[in-house]
C-alpha cells in the first residue's frame, strides 16, 4: 500500500509543505482585527465597543495584542483618545477591504440559486442620465442580479469605499494597481447649453461672448476640450463656478450659460431637446471603465455586469455627433 493511502505524506512532500508554512508569517488574531476594524470605522473606543457588544477595555486589550503581533504601534494615544497613525490607516484600508470581500463572498454563497445584489458606484450625472434608463435592460438581460446604484464623486475610488463592489469611472480616473479596469464605452464630452440659446452658425470662437459654467469637481474639462477638439482656448465673458457637474447642468438648462459635460451625463437631455451640443463631442483617450478589485474580477455577478456593460457600450457607438472644429 502506498504511503499516501496509509494516511502519511511522502517525506519529500512533507519537507516542502513544512518549508512553505515556515515562510508564511502568522496571520493576526481575527478578534483583534475585528476590534481594529471597528475602531477605524467608528472613530472611538466607546463606539467600537458598542458595535461589538463588549466593554471598551476589551477593545483596548485586542488592539494591544494586534500591536504586539506586528511589533510596532498602529495607534496614537493622547489625552485618553485613540487614533490611527499612518501605519494604522494603511492597515485599516486593507482590513476594511478584506472584510468587505469576505462579507460579499459569504452573501453570494448563502444566496446561491437566488438573487445576488451588487453595489455599483457611479458618478451622479451618469447614474441618472445613462445607467438608470438602461437598468430595465440589465435586469432582463442578466437574471438573478440586482444592482444598487450608489452615486459617487468623480474622484472617489474603491479604496475609499470598501462597501462598494464595483465602480464606473470616466476618462479622468486613474485606477490603482490592485484594481481591474475594463473599458466599455467611449467617454465623449463637449459644450452644452439650452436649446435655441445660441444664434445660428455658432462657432467655437463665439464662446468668448458667453458665460462659462464650471463644475469645481471637474474644473479641467474646458481645458481638455479645447486641447482635444483642436480649438483655440477663449477667454469667456464671465465664469460661474458651482460645486459639481449636476449643478452646472441644472444651470445650463436654466439658460444661465454654457457648460462642458460628458455625453453620457446628458443623454436624456439631448433626447428630450432640453440641451444641445452645438459643436458635437470629442472622445477622451481612455473612455468609461468598469472597475473592480482584482480579487473580485472572476466572480460571476461581476463578470455578468461587466459583459452587459461591454454589450451596451457597443450599442452606443455612432449615436452621438463628433466635434466640429
Amino acid at each position: 500500500m502506498h504511503e499516501v493511502e496509509k494516511g502519511r505524506w511522502p517525506r519529500r512532500m512533507m519537507q516542502t509543505d513544512d518549508l512553505n508554512l515556515k515562510s508564511q508569517r502568522p496571520l493576526p488574531p481575527l478578534n483583534a482585527l475585528r476590534a481594529f476594524d471597528a475602531l477605524a470605522r467608528c472613530g472611538s473606543l466607546r463606539a467600537a465597543a458598542i458595535e461589538l457588544g463588549v466593554v471598551p477595555g476589551a477593545v483596548r486589550q485586542q488592539l494591544a495584542s494586534l500591536e504586539e503581533h506586528f511589533g510596532f504601534a498602529l495607534l496614537d494615544r493622547e489625552a485618553g483618545r485613540v487614533t490611527l497613525n499612518p501605519a494604522g490607516r494603511r492597515l485599516a484600508d486593507a482590513v476594511g477591504v478584506a472584510f468587505a470581500i469576505v462579507s460579499r463572498a459569504a452573501e453570494e454563497i448563502s444566496s446561491s440559486g437566488s438573487t445576488v445584489r451588487l453595489r455599483l458606484g457611479v458618478p451622479m450625472p451618469m447614474a441618472s442620465a445613462w445607467l438608470m434608463p438602461h437598468l430595465a435592460t440589465l435586469q432582463s438581460a442578466v437574471s438573478g442580479l440586482e444592482v444598487d446604484i450608489i452615486p459617487v464623486a468623480v474622484n472617489q475610488s474603491l479604496t475609499d469605499m470598501p462597501e462598494i463592489d464595483a465602480l464606473i469611472v470616466g476618462g479622468e480616473y486613474r485606477p490603482l494597481p490592485d484594481i481591474a479596469a475594463t473599458a466599455f464605452m467611449d467617454d465623449r464630452f463637449g459644450p452644452v447649453l439650452t436649446v435655441g440659446q445660441p444664434s445660428p452658425g455658432l462657432t467655437p470662437p463665439d464662446l468668448a461672448d458667453m458665460t462659462a459654467l464650471v463644475a469645481r469637481t471637474v474644473p479641467y474639462l474646458w481645458d481638455d476640450w479645447f486641447r482635444e477638439s483642436g480649438n483655440a482656448p477663449v477667454r469667456f465673458r464671465k465664469r460661474i463656478e458651482v460645486d459639481d457637474l449636476t449643478l452646472a447642468l441644472s444651470a445650463a438648462r436654466s439658460g444661465l450659460g454654457v457648460t462642458i459635460a460628458p455625453a453620457a451625463s446628458i443623454e436624456t437631455d439631448l433626447a428630450s431637446g432640453a440641451l444641445e451640443a452645438p459643436f458635437g463631442f470629442v472622445s477622451r483617450p481612455t473612455g468609461y471603465r468598469f472597475c473592480c478589485r482584482i480579487a473580485d474580477r472572476d466572480r460571476k455577478p461581476i463578470a455578468d455586469l461587466r459583459n452587459w456593460l461591454l454589450a451596451e457600450g457597443r450599442r452606443q457607438e455612432g449615436k452621438l455627433p463628433s466635434a466640429a472644429a
